[in-house]
């Protein structure tokens, strides 16, 4: 799942007056990838041994400097793309619950921050199943504002979420 619970609800410290800069709970979502960076050098060389079969029927003859930059081409243009999309990947989203707030850090593939705070206690959670950019459309809402939280999930992942968000900020207002 491309999100994980640093600190669980359930491993929060019972109320002792502890200080409100000691999170609840903490949790941090990323848009998921199918081929992992330690699978990238695998998948480009097997693209490149792939493509180069055919120049072994041209060994020797001048058609093979003709095919040979074209192919050189392709691998890099593949890899160029990979590369692409591994620096667009980097978003990520950080919700922190503390006693008296919620936030939600975004972290752009730029560098730029968005950052949204709230009180938990007035603080919802809604799941859209039409009408959003994408199905099952998960937000936040409080403040005045209604903030989106892993638009980049899956709308099964978005549903486990919502739920696992409801639980937390019950129990953070009990």
């Amino acid at each position: 799942m491309p999100y994980h619970w640093v600190r669980r609800p359930e491993e929060a410290p019972e109320k002792s007056g502890a200080s409100s800069r000691e999170p609840v709970a903490e949790l941090v979502l990323w848009p998921h990838r199918s081929l992992p960076r330690t699978g990238f050098v695998g998948f480009i060389a097997a693209t490149a041994a792939l493509l180069s079969l055919p120049l072994f029927a041209v060994l020797g003859t001048k058609v093979l400097w003709g095919l040979l930059p074209f192919l050189v081409l392709t691998v890099w243009g593949i890899w160029r793309a990979l590369s692409s999309s591994y620096r667009t990947g980097e978003l990520t989203e950080r919700l922190t619950l503390h006693p008296d707030r919620i936030e939600i850090l975004r972290r752009a593939p730029d560098g730029s921050e968005l950052r949204w705070e709230a009180n938990p206690y007035w603080v919802s959670v809604a799941l859209h199943a039409t009408g959003g950019p994408v199905p099952d459309y998960l937000t936040l809402k409080g403040e005045g504002r209604e903030v989106e939280l892993g638009a980049f999930l899956s709308p099964e992942e978005r549903r486990d979420l919502a739920g696992a968000l409801r639980e937390m900020l019950s129990a953070a207002r009990s």
